[in-house]
């Protein structure tokens, strides 16, 4: 590829993709538009659309619980009661009176003669193994493991942690832990012990099911040792069931139990595929996730079962087009929330997609030709890293099936959006989105109702009120804001375990503008309603009062193809200017010169502003990212101010943390 990758000529807002009639006739949010329509509520596009779910927010809720036959009991209670938000002195509740269960309704086609012999998962691992479960396979699988851990004491309330990869076995686990009412949560096995144990002990499990260990990029990795680590910082553990994964005939640690030990045949009830499920609460935890963890102990994020339902059913229909009959995978981990909006595929009778293993190259588009993926899913990084490699999966592998494509992690710069459409598929919708952990959900994300434009999110999602609010707290059109969400939705989290009066809950999420969320990002509301994100807030570069996200950065210097990363960092206090770092990591035969440094300043000059080219520009060995692969920026920032390595960040929480001994103070 060129030192100045011809692609950095595409502008932002350029047209790329528009729907076809027959797109956006065909399109699920089409068919719930003429379903309101019916009702005497009338939508002629996304925007009005989305002004009446987010006006008349009671009926749009109420209208999924309907449209989609939730499984369930509604009850003739009230949409919401108390309020407005989750932490307000009288906490909302949704749905009071209504009874729900995941689990019931993500298995609920195993028991349509007409598709439970279907196939409801894919897996792949490293190396090609394939295994397939039909719908009523899956179905007498959770409900073995199901009486498996009924038999083990867990019931409503108790928690079930998962050290698990992107297996089958992590999903039937969590199922028949949420058919129970029970609670899930799960940290991948690249988790190193410290992490893990700063994660579970939060949250007290009764029974951790784990494997012996994985293989990644060709290499074995043995977890025994970490799990018997995680064991012993767990007193109230009451079992421990282990997964034979890397070595089939790997033995239990003392004290365990193997996994085909949990399954084993239970009887009329693992045999059939009719599951039996708890009726629980809307609001009933179904499972914990965790924030990064990279500056202090990681958020405990607890989800209801029913706020997740809707939220996921809303979200995968109407957004990304998902349904019957759809491919749908995610290149993902079970330690970030987008395996948890991976298996919501199911929620929507999709066949869901797992994959373990290193996403070397074009391993995952290969993954998707081989399975017929309908709908392909990965974080920013690997489609730009795609494109900074030359890739040209569309002309390469057989990719006709795949009807649309999403993005997330980081914004995806314009130079992303294009190359999709020249080396992918030039007639698909992508759905860049951004929402995140804390709501498990994108709330600015796709549609297949309008253009796809590069570098730009095309709307706002249904039921979220995202608007951009100004210096003084005042909503801004067509200027960068704070990310704010001023109604609430039912997928904001219930609460974090152990924060018994929300004072945690409320420092992250209320403190800045008392009743409306703050979720810490950058974005700018375009008059059309589309979206820019431009990364988060705390690590704004801020010089001489021009204030920009790091995203429009990183889009200059990572087009440039002697670049294979960066990291740019403001070290100004409240009141002075600090000096603005900019770091690289190079590609491979690739030198930092003077004269790419002069190219460099220029092109930053050029397209930002002379306020914004760097004091400094360094080469190390490698950028700091979390393990979901989200950049470092202020925990460097706070490296560079003098707080200690160890302080700064938590570095059990990272992917590669032995990068951060390269970034220090300077002089």
């Amino acid at each position: 590829m060129p030192a100045d990758n011809e692609l950095t000529s595409v502008l932002e807002g350029a047209e790329l993709w528009k729907p076809s009639a027959e797109v956006i006739a065909d399109a699920k949010v089409t068919r719930y538009m003429t379903w309101l329509r019916d009702r005497g509520v009338v939508a002629r596009s996304h925007e009005e659309l989305w002004q009446w779910s987010v006006t008349e927010v009671d009926a749009f809720w109420d209208s999924l619980w309907s449209f989609f036959d939730v499984r369930g009991s509604r009850g003739d209670g009230p949409v919401r009661s108390r309020g407005p938000m989750p932490v307000s002195p009288d906490p909302l509740r949704w749905f009071p009176g209504s009874t729900i269960n995941y689990a019931g309704n993500a298995l609920s086609r195993a028991v349509d003669p007409a598709v439970r012999d279907r196939t409801a998962v894919i897996f792949r691992v490293e190396g090609g193994t394939e295994r397939t479960l039909t719908w009523a396979e899956l179905a007498r699988e959770v409900a073995a493991v199901r009486a498996g851990l009924r038999d083990l004491g867990v019931g409503r309330g108790d928690r079930v942690a998962g050290y698990l990869p992107n297996i089958p076995e992590a999903l039937i686990v969590f199922l028949a832990v949420a058919s129970l009412g029970a609670i899930w949560s799960s940290c991948s096995p690249d988790f190193g012990a410290p992490s893990v144990i700063d994660r579970f002990t939060q949250i007290e499990p009764k029974v951790l099911v784990a494997v012996d260990g994985y293989r990644y990029n060709g290499k074995p990795h043995d977890r025994l040792p970490v799990v018997g680590d995680i064991r012993a910082a767990l007193p109230t553990l009451e079992a421990t069931v282990l997964i034979p994964y890397l070595d089939a005939d790997a033995r239990p640690p003392e004290g365990a139990m193997t996994y085909a030990d949990l399954a084993k045949s239970a009887g009329d009830e693992a045999g059939t595929a009719a599951l039996e499920t708890e009726p629980l609460p809307f609001d009933h935890p179904l499972w914990i996730l965790y924030s990064s963890g990279t500056t202090g102990l990681p958020k405990p994020i607890v989800h209801g079962h029913g706020g997740v339902v809707l939220e996921h059913l809303k979200s995968l229909s109407f957004h990304q087009d998902i349904g019957p009959g759809d491919v749908f995978f995610w290149y993902t981990t079970t330690g970030w929330m987008m395996w948890n909006y991976l298996i919501g595929g199911l929620l929507v009778g999709a066949t869901v997609v797992l994959y373990d293993g290193a996403p070397n190259g074009d391993t995952l588009w290969r993954l998707a030709a081989e399975t017929g993926v309908t709908y392909f899913g990965a974080g920013a990084p690997y489609i730009v890293s795609s494109m900074k490699a030359g890739l040209r999966p569309g002309a390469k592998y057989d990719l006709s099936r795949l009807r649309g494509l999403g993005s997330t992690g980081s914004p995806l710069p314009p130079e992303g959006f294009a190359w999709v459409y020249d080396a992918v598929a030039a007639d698909i919708p992508l759905g860049s989105f951004s929402g995140g952990t804390d709501v498990c959900t994108g709330f600015v994300g796709g549609t297949p109702l309008l253009p796809v434009r590069a570098g730009v999110i095309q709307c706002r999602g249904l039921g979220a009120k995202v608007e951009a609010y100004g210096d003084g707290g005042e909503p801004v059109v067509d200027e960068v804001g704070e990310l704010v969400i001023t109604e609430p939705m039912p997928s904001m989290p219930v609460g974090f375990w152990g924060d018994p009066e929300g004072e945690r809950y409320r420092g992250s999420y209320f403190d800045v503008y008392p009743g409306v969320w703050r979720h810490g990002d950058w974005i700018k509301i375009l008059p059309d309603g589309g979206c820019v994100i431009y990364g988060r807030s705390d690590s704004t570069l801020n010089r001489g009062g021009v204030r920009m996200g790091t995203s429009d950065f990183y889009r200059v210097v990572e087009a440039f193809g002697e670049i294979a990363d960066s990291l740019v960092v403001d070290t100004g206090r409240l009141g002075t200017e600090g000096r603005l770092l900019l770091y690289v990591t190079m590609a491979p035969g690739a030198a930092l010169s003077d004269e790419l440094v002069g190219r460099l300043r220029a092109a930053l000059r050029s397209a930002l502003s002379p306020r914004h080219v760097p004091d400094e520009i360094q080469e190390v060995p490698g950028i700091p990212r979390t393990l979901s692969g989200k950049k470092l920026e202020v925990p460097v920032r706070k490296i560079l101010l003098g707080t200690p390595v160890e302080r700064a960040a938590n570095v059990d929480a990272l992917a590669n943390p032995e990068v951060l001994a390269y970034f220090t103070p300077p002089e």
